[in-house]
């Protein structure tokens, strides 16, 4: 079924000569609530998230001494992007309203709403519940981990990958993707501690944004080839130790790395 969706993705993207982008977003209501960051919705949301960090982690955000700051979580960082703040970041590093993407996840919390402005710039957006049926879908449901491999199926497959958050999904697939593009992983990881710093600035100008998104995107190019460190993961870097044969050509291209999103962007 993961072949099948690659497949449909890429007849979608017939027009980027069946190249797409694949994004992992972590908005589910869980780890909304797990960050304890605050968002758009007011007292509602408060008691929405409230009641679902009570279900999931009993008392656990409660205790007797706990200080909980929201904007302090956010600028470090750690607040899960939104829909509206990934699709910004993506124009602003120079992705077009007509590129294929496919988007990664769960069940956006409160997608009805925050889903409208991403879809609204990126209007050839899918998923996985759009590109099959529910035929076809129904012997995955409820089983989060064979959803969950569905979404890294497409994703391994895709030109360029964007990482919102962390955990082992992203983990292991910039691993594998470093593996299949000779240890290129082709991955956006954004700056999220700079990213939150620039996103609520109400003064700051489209231009200046934009400079600062494509730095960030070249940055993340240049980072894409990386060896190994001793206390780093065999699985997320897996050269040089599991591609011998790429040994030299990994070690060439940290140095005469070209910038390989350029290349998908002249064609979207």
């Amino acid at each position: 079924m993961g072949e099948k969706l690659v497949d449909r993705m890429i007849k979608h993207s017939n027009g980027t000569s069946g190249k797409y982008i694949a994004v992992h977003l972590r908005f589910e209501e869980d780890m909304v609530a797990f960050s304890c960051c605050t968002y758009d919705g007011g007292e509602e949301e408060k008691r929405e998230l409230d009641a679902a960090r009570e279900r999931g982690w009993r008392g656990k955000f409660n205790k007797t001494g706990r200080i909980i700051r929201p904007g302090v979580i956010r600028m470090d960082g750690r607040c899960p992007l939104t829909p509206l703040e990934v699709g910004m970041m993506l124009r602003g590093m120079g992705f077009q309203n007509n590129t294929p993407i496919f988007l990664a996840a769960g069940k956006i919390y409160k997608a009805e709403k925050n889903m409208i402005p991403l879809l609204q710039m990126f209007p050839m957006l899918q998923t996985k519940e759009t590109l099959l049926s529910s035929e076809e879908l129904e012997p995955f449901k409820n089983y989060s981990s064979r959803l969950a491999a569905l979404d890294y199926t497409v994703c391994l497959h895709s030109e360029v990958f964007v990482t919102t958050q962390g955990g082992n999904f992203p983990q292991f697939l910039i691993g594998q993707r470093r593996y299949l593009n000779k240890g290129h992983s082709k991955t956006i990881k954004p700056d999220k501690r700079k990213l939150a710093i620039l996103l609520d600035n109400p003064k700051i100008r489209w231009e200046t944004f934009t400079k600062q998104m494509q730095a960030m995107r070249r940055h993340s190019d240049l980072k894409g080839h990386e060896l190994r460190k001793s206390s780093s993961s065999v699985y997320t870097y897996p050269a040089p130790d599991c591609m011998c044969p790429y040994r030299e050509d990994v070690s060439n291209s940290l140095s005469n790395s070209t910038g390989s999103f350029d290349e998908i962007l002249s064609v979207m």
